[in-house]
């Protein structure tokens, strides 16, 4: 289920001359039954809300005054999202015989023709406050505050997304809360301006046109609706821009290693952050161990994260996961990740988010034998990206959840082939050359595969480059130095350790190493720097005239490389 609320107007879009017909309250009656919810944002003071609409249960939270008070129809209570008005404001408007006036806990409001008047009253009295015009009435509020903020609030209240909701309204004061909504309506007795900015337009007015909006949203969930002003970049192709629809993507990002999955990924991520998506990034080997930006990384080579604070900050739709799984056990990775899937599915069920699931190394999450309950669940996710160097290692069973594919690299065709095979999709007969550094071939049958050139990430990342200077790379891929009979176990978790530690062996051992090749295959395979592991490599076949004289030349290698990231920024 995409969409889990819906945030409604109510002058002239639920309600017709102040009052909502029994089809209307019936049709949201069924909306709240779907597992839905249900937020009013009216420009209403709170109290004529209440006398003129009884049937305000039915809403989970409602926004009044304009986006200036939240009410809970549940425990009836209420709260001010702004300061009271200024007494002197109020004052001076009815000295200049200002009328109608109407007072509320936030809100100040008259109608036309008295906006110059009350314009040069804010002027006079030097208030940092604002006029909103709605139909010809005046509200004046506190800067700042309007029906977006107020549902944004509402919205953290319930643990919801606007990514999650559809708004419906109808006039000038609707603008901002329905661009905030991820899809937004209007009624078909909008103002034309209103309607040019929406994203679908109901067939029928006020209430029949929410009525007819709310069966929409529990019959199809409006997957017949592309609100493409949502739509992701990827990069280009021939005949311009490629982006891709924030729902329903379920993409597997398949190459060798070294090939660019990895900047095909942080591309994806950085933008579906940016536009304020949630995501759950699965990281079994600590590849993302800085984070991105805005995320929380959770678990470390120490410790492993726990379910419960996992879920606790997916809570806030606001905040974003990395799930390190370094403090697993490698053959336990796998069992960690099925186990916490049906608490991810639940959260999502009940709030919308996270909306999107990303899992690296797929081929070791979601080997053979993944289970066909995790596997549903799987299909559940509002979008998934699974990132491996080995498809035909990855479950058959998840591999048909997926819809595209994106391959780097050499021979792309052999991914294709495997993507095809397991989705039964025909594979177009032609060969697939190998792709140059920052293009991918994208496949989303029926269509035919297109070349793409990637548009990286705004601000290129060495992912790993802290990582490897100063953290933890775990016992499996740390170096050792043993020696030449096997003597010694002296463990490098990291670059930083390494260089400290090639420094105090004897240079029996640091010789023996550096003959078998052995810090250049470790970089390479390990610390995943082909180019260091290639210029480590030279020093390797022609070490100079001694040990000390290679392990300065190997030291310099690394810290010009790795000391700005060791060190981080002044």
């Amino acid at each position: 289920m995409r969409y889990h609320a819906l945030a409604c107007d109510y002058d002239e879009t639920l309600a017709a001359e102040g009052r909502v017909d029994d089809g209307t309250v019936a049709a949201l009656e069924r909306l709240v039954r779907s597992g839905r919810q249900l937020i009013m944002v009216t420009g209403r003071e709170l109290e004529d809300l209440l006398r003129v609409f009884p049937r305000l249960d039915l809403f989970d939270r409602v926004v009044a005054e304009n986006g200036a008070v939240l009410y809970r129809p549940a425990d009836q209570t209420s709260t001010p999202l702004a300061e009271a008005p200024p007494a002197r404001l109020v004052e001076l408007l009815r000295e200049r015989d200002v009328e109608p006036l109407s007072v509320g806990s936030v809100i100040v409001a008259t109608r036309e023709p008295h906006g110059d008047t009350v314009l040069h009253a804010i002027q006079e009295l030097g208030l940092e406050m604002q006029m909103i015009f709605n139909k010809g009435a005046v509200m004046i509020l506190p800067s700042g505050v309007n029906k977006a903020s107020g549902l944004a609030a509402a919205l953290a209240e319930l643990g919801l997304s606007a990514h999650s909701t559809v708004g419906v309204g109808d006039a000038e004061n609707d603008h901002a809360f329905l661009v905030a909504c991820e899809c937004a309506a209007a009624v078909s007795n909008a103002l034309p301006a209103v309607k040019e900015r929406c994203d679908l337009v109901t067939e029928g007015e006020r209430g029949a046109g929410v009525a007819e909006l709310a069966g929409r949203i529990v019959e199809t969930d409006l997957s017949e609706v592309d609100v493409d002003r949502h739509h992701l970049l990827l990069g280009t192709v021939e005949d311009g821009e490629l982006r891709f629809s924030p729902y329903g993507l379920r993409l597997l990002i398949a190459g060798p290693s070294h090939s660019g999955k990895s900047t095909v990924t942080a591309a994806l991520l950085e933008r579906i952050a940016e536009a304020g998506y949630q995501f759950c990034l699965i990281d079994p080997e600590g590849d993302y161990i800085e984070g991105i930006e805005g995320a929380v990384v959770l678990g470390d080579g120490r410790r492993a994260p726990t379910e419960d604070e996992i879920v606790q900050v997916l809570k806030e739709p606001g905040e974003s996961v990395v799930v390190n799984l370094l403090g697993v056990s490698l053959d336990d990775r796998p069992g960690f990740f099925e186990g916490f899937l049906p608490r991810l599915s639940a959260l999502r069920a009940r709030h919308g988010h996270p909306h999107w699931l990303v899992v690296d190394e797929a081929h070791h999450m979601m080997p053979d034998g993944f289970g066909l309950e995790s596997v549903s669940l799987l299909r559940e996710a509002g979008a998934l990206l699974m990132v491996t160097v080995h498809p035909a290692a990855v479950s058959g069973p998840v591999l048909q959840t997926l819809n595209a594919i994106a391959v780097v690299g050499e021979s792309p065709g052999d991914a294709l082939g495997t993507f095809a095979a397991a989705t039964g999709q025909i594979l177009p007969p032609e060969d697939f050359p190998d792709l140059p550094t920052g293009h991918l071939l994208l496949w989303q049958p029926p269509a035919e595969p297109l070349r793409v050139e990637l548009t990286p990430p705004r601000q290129e990342r060495q992912r790993h480059r802290r990582k490897y200077a100063i953290g933890d790379l775990g016992e499996a891929k740390s170096f050792y130095f043993r020696g030449p009979h096997g003597a010694l176990n002296l463990r490098a978790e990291n670059l930083a350790v390494f260089c400290r530690l090639a420094d105090g062996v004897d240079d029996d051992t640091w010789n023996h190493h550096l003959r078998r090749g052995d810090y250049s295959r470790w970089i390479a395979e390990q610390v995943k720097d082909e180019e260091l592991a290639a210029e480590v490599a030279e020093v390797e076949r022609e070490p100079g005239d001694s040990a000390a004289e290679a392990r300065r030349r190997v030291r310099e290698l690394v810290e010009d490389r790795y000391t700005a990231a060791a060190t981080g920024p002044g």
